[in-house]
C-alpha cells in the first residue's frame, strides 16, 4: 500500500509538515534558531520544506537564502510549489538529494525527523557539526523515550533510541551546547497522528469502490490501534537547538 504514489500522496496532502508540531512551537523554534538577516539556512531531509520557508520568509531584508536537500521527488515538487506561491523561489531552493555527505555549510540548519539517515541520533549529531558555519546554530529533532518502552514498541522504532537525557548527552559529546530544549506535547502528537491519516480518509471517501480501499481502511484502523497501545505517550519528540 505505500509504494501507491496515488496513496503516498493522499496521506501528505493533509499535512504541514511531518512531524509533531503546532504553529505556535514552530515560530519559538524560530525565535530560537535566531535568523539571521543576512545569511544561509540549509535544512537537511526537508520534506516539504515547510520549516525552511518560513524560516527565510521570517527575515524581510530579502537577503537570507535556504537550500532543502531530500530524496523524493514529490516532497521536493511540493516544496518548490509553495515557495513559489509564497514569492521565495528565487531565494529558497530544493536540490533532490542524499543529506548523507551533503558538502555545503550554512549559518543555521535545520534537521527534523532525519537522524535515521544517518544510522541514527548520535551518528547524525556527529555528522551535522560539519554542516554547521562557525558561530551558527542547528535546530535538531528526534525522537527519544519518555518511558520505558514496551518490546513491540522498540520493534518499531529501533534500539537505538534513548531517553531525553540521553540524547542531549550525545549532544554534548559531538560538542554541541543546547541553547534551547522543547518537546511536543501530547496535543501536538495527536494531532499529527490524525493529520498523518486525514489525507488517506478523505481519499477512501471519494474512492469507496475502489480496490484498494478495503486494505487501506485496514491499515488506517491497525496503525491508529498501533499508536494508542504501543507508543502514544511513551515516544517523545524533542527539537534542540545547538550551537558549537
Amino acid at each position: 500500500m505505500e509504494d501507491d504514489r496515488e496513496l503516498a500522496e493522499a496521506k501528505a496532502v493533509a499535512m504541514r509538515w511531518n512531524t509533531p508540531l503546532g504553529e505556535a512551537h514552530a515560530e519559538r523554534l524560530l525565535e530560537r534558531l535566531g535568523m539571521p538577516e543576512a545569511g544561509s539556512v540549509l535544512d537537511l531531509g526537508c520534506g516539504w520544506g515547510e520549516l525552511l520557508i518560513r524560516a527565510v520568509g521570517s527575515t524581510p531584508s530579502g537577503s537570507t537564502t535556504g537550500v532543502g536537500v531530500d530524496t523524493y521527488p514529490g516532497d521536493i515538487a511540493r516544496a518548490r510549489r509553495a515557495a513559489a506561491e509564497r514569492g521565495l523561489g528565487d531565494r529558497v531552493r530544493f536540490v533532490e538529494a542524499s543529506a548523507v555527505g551533503w558538502g555545503a555549510s550554512a549559518d543555521r540548519v535545520i534537521c527534523i525527523g532525519s537522524s535515521h539517515i544517518w544510522g541514527g541520533s548520535e551518528a547524525a549529531l556527529a555528522a551535522l557539526a560539519q554542516n554547521v558555519s562557525p558561530g551558527g546554530r542547528l535546530l535538531f529533532g528526534d525522537g527519544f523515550w519518555k518511558r520505558d518502552p514496551s518490546p513491540a514498541a522498540v520493534e518499531i522504532f529501533g534500539e537505538a533510541v534513548v531517553d531525553l537525557g540521553g540524547l542531549v548527552r550525545l549532544a554534548h559529546a559531538s560538542g554541541w551546547d543546547v541553547v534551547h530544549l522543547s518537546e511536543a506535547d501530547q496535543h501536538e502528537w495527536d494531532d499529527f497522528e490524525s493529520t498523518w491519516r486525514l489525507g488517506r480518509h478523505r481519499w477512501l471517501a471519494e474512492h469507496r469502490s475502489d480496490a484498494r480501499a478495503t486494505a487501506l481502511r485496514e491499515t488506517l484502523r491497525t496503525s491508529l490501534l498501533e499508536y494508542l497501545d504501543v507508543y502514544r505517550g511513551v515516544l517523545g519528540f524533542a527539537y534542540l537547538v545547538l550551537q558549537c
